[in-house]
């Protein structure tokens, strides 16, 4: 019987194989790197962007950003520009400059461009001092209100807009790491399905948790199409596992009980199906205190049955070390090819199964 079932054990992993080559390529909903593969088209209530208008800017990509930083900040110094140069122009201060006792709103302000600069030292405080308003000059007084006011609402948005793109934590999740693949095997003679994480910062994640969804079309028994149904997969909600304390790499296990949508799942409807698993690790930056997320995702060509993970934690002199060159690894075990509900099924009826699927190849080889 063991010889039998090490056969049948080795020839569905190397069919597992080969239809993971010749399956075609799909459509991801998530990128590897977290990036969600949806796109927003035909939207006709535009205005919404601009009722969240900061947002609207965070969201912009960099190079927009600078652009709109910089013209904002020009169209306002020109603005205020053309009003002082409007005041000198209807008080007669570019025609009557230079005669005696004449007294301009705003001293040296002769031409647009002497306004224009007057306006640049005014909005940022600079004061060279060669042009200065004068206290007979109350529309200048005002306007000087006015755009000290108004300046003083363009920086806080435009500098408040800047610093919390640049603060954004998202670069913070490239140093979040997921395996390559998932795997299923048997854990304490329970089918589990298993995927890995690490943070390569020594500064941590603070209240991390993680959470997992399966993407996969659904038809109803009224037959209502449902396509990229979200179902959510227990990694630990209920027994408070999903809290991660992230100091060194974890494999997250999800254990394939009754509530698992992939209970009555097989090797073989597994090589059938085409679904996608995402996972979502979330937390707080320990040095700023912002919410990070990291996603990734699994499709089903990805998901390896029949392996485990290869340990990366080791022992040294005063300190556990870990070897990220082994991240990524994996190693065949010996797993019953059937459903999760059909091994605890035959758990309970003899004790032949549970025995052989703990056994290491090491000691089959030997017997």
């Amino acid at each position: 019987y063991i010889y039998i079932y090490i056969y049948r054990f080795r020839i569905c992993i190397r069919h597992q194989r080969w239809l993971t080559k010749s399956k075609k390529p799909r459509q991801r909903y998530v990128q590897k790197d977290g990036k969600c593969n949806v796109h927003h088209g035909n939207v006709q209530e535009t205005y919404r962007y601009l009722s969240d208008l900061f947002t609207t800017l965070v969201d912009l990509r960099w190079s927009l950003s600078l652009f709109i930083f910089t013209l904002v900040y020009v169209v306002n110094w020109l603005f205020f520009g053309f009003l002082w140069w409007l005041i000198a122009l209807i008080r007669g201060d570019l025609v009557h400059a230079d005669e005696d006792g004449w007294t301009p709103c705003v001293e040296n302000l002769n031409s647009f461009v002497s306004a224009f600069l007057f306006s640049i030292e005014t909005e940022t405080t600079i004061g060279y001092g060669y042009r200065v308003i004068t206290e007979k000059c109350p529309e200048g007084i005002i306007l000087l209100l006015v755009q000290a006011i108004l300046g003083s609402i363009v920086n806080a948005m435009m500098v408040g807009c800047m610093f919390v793109k640049i603060s954004q934590p998202k670069n913070r999740a490239e140093t979040l790491m997921f395996s390559h693949n998932a795997v299923i095997s048997v854990r304490d003679n329970k089918m589990c399905l298993m995927f890995r994480v690490g943070d390569l910062r020594n500064s941590h994640i603070v209240e991390a948790s993680i959470r997992a969804k399966l993407i996969r079309s659904q038809q109803t028994k009224e037959g209502e199409f449902i396509p990229l149904n979200q179902t959510d997969i227990n990694i630990g909600f209920d027994t408070g596992d999903d809290r991660l304390f992230l100091v060194s790499p974890l494999i997250i296990s999800h254990e394939i009980n009754e509530k698992s949508p992939f209970w009555e799942m097989s090797l073989a409807q597994m090589e059938k199906e085409e679904f996608e698993i995402v996972v979502i690790l979330e937390g707080m930056v320990e040095a700023t205190g912002m919410t990070c997320q990291a996603r990734s995702s699994y499709l089903d060509t990805e998901v390896l049955w029949g392996y485990r993970f290869t340990p990366v934690l080791s022992l040294e002199k005063g300190f556990y070390e870990v070897d990220y060159n082994n991240f990524h690894d994996v190693y065949e075990t010996n797993t019953p090819t059937c459903s999760a509900k059909e091994l605890s099924a035959k758990l309970r009826e003899g004790p032949l199964l549970p025995q052989l699927s703990l056994l290491s190849p090491e000691v089959l080889n030997e017997q």
